[in-house]
C-alpha cells in the first residue's frame, strides 16, 4: 500500500530528516512509528503525501508514485490519503459539518468547493461519519465550542468523508487528556478494523503504541532502528531506539 524506496530527505540547513529509508506498508495495517523528538517521525509522515517534498528516491501509493505525480494525478492520490493533525486543522468559526464537508473537495471542481454546493450525498456520507465517532449531536455547532478530543473526532470524522483509504495521524493524542485519548485511539483502531483503512500514527506515549499497533517502526536520527510486530517492542527494543533506558513513567503513558 505504502512503499518507501532508497528515501532521504536533506533539509535546506544540511540536516537529513530521513536517510535512505526503504519500507512497506501493508494495506489494512495499523502502524505506530515512535523516536524521540527530531527523529525523522513527522518527516516520515508527512512524505507520504508529499507534504514534505523527499530530496532522494521514491514514495508509491498503491503502485502509484506520489513522488513523480502532478496536476489532477497528484490531486488523485491525495484523495486517498486522509491527515489527522496534532492541532486538529479546522476552520474553528464554522461549523462542524462544514469541517468534515472539507473532506470531499478533492471530488469537486474548485468553483463548486468554493461555494460549498456539496451534493445531498456528500452531506449523509458526513453525517454518518460523525456518527461513527460518537458526535453527530454537534453537527452544525461552530467547531470553536467544542473540546480537544471532540475536534480531533470531528477531524477523523473528515478522514473518513474523505473515504481515505490511507488514514496519517501526526501526533494525534499529545494534547490530550488520558480519557480523551483513549476515545480517540479506540476511533482509530475501530476504523481501521472495520474498514481496513491502512492507518500511520506518530505517537509519544510507548503504552499506547504498545496497545494500539500491529506493528511498530522505531525512528532514530532519521534511519530506522526498528521494524517489527508489536509483540517484539521489548523495553530493551524501546531502549535501542530511544538510545537510553526507558523510564518507568514512561511505561505508564508519560510523554518521552
Amino acid at each position: 500500500m505504502i512503499q518507501f524506496k532508497n528515501v532521504t530527505k536533506i533539509y535546506p540547513n544540511g540536516t537529513k530528516g530521513l536517510n535512505n529509508i526503504n519500507i512497506t506498508i501493508e494495506k489494512g495495517e495499523f502502524v505506530v512509528i515512535v523516536g524521540l523528538s527530531g527523529a525523522g517521525k513527522s518527516t516520515f509522515l508527512r512524505s507520504i503525501n508529499r507534504l514534505h517534498e523527499i530530496s532522494e528516491g521514491e514514495i508509491l501509493i498503491d503502485g502509484n508514485s506520489i513522488t513523480a505525480a502532478k496536476g489532477s494525478g497528484l490531486r488523485k492520490i491525495r484523495r486517498d490519503i486522509g491527515m489527522i493533525f496534532q492541532s486538529f486543522n479546522l476552520v474553528k468559526r464554522s461549523t462542524v459539518i462544514k469541517n468534515v464537508l472539507s473532506g470531499r473537495v478533492g471530488y469537486h471542481n474548485t468553483f463548486r468547493t468554493i461555494l460549498g454546493l456539496f451534493p445531498k450525498e456528500d452531506v449523509e456520507l458526513s453525517l454518518t461519519a460523525l456518527n461513527r465517532v460518537n458526535i453527530l449531536e454537534k453537527a452544525y455547532s461552530r467547531a470553536d465550542e467544542l473540546s480537544g478530543g471532540q475536534q480531533q473526532r470531528v477531524s477523523i470524522a473528515r478522514a473518513l468523508a474523505q473515504e481515505a483509504q490511507v488514514i496519517l495521524a501526526d501526533e494525534p493524542v499529545a494534547s490530550l487528556d488520558p480519557l480523551t485519548t483513549k476515545q480517540v485511539m479506540d476511533d482509530l483502531k475501530r476504523i481501521n478494523e472495520e474498514d481496513g483503512i491502512t492507518t500511520v500514527v506518530n505517537l509519544h506515549f510507548i503504552d499506547l503504541a504498545r496497545e494500539y499497533a500491529t506493528r511498530i517502526i522505531g525512528l532514530r536520527a532519521g534511519e530506522v532502528v526498528f521494524d517489527g510486530p508489536v509483540e517484539a517492542a521489548t523495553d530493551e527494543v524501546f531502549a535501542e531506539i530511544y538510545g537510553r533506558p526507558i523510564k518507568k513513567d514512561e511505561l505508564l503513558g508519560e510523554p518521552v
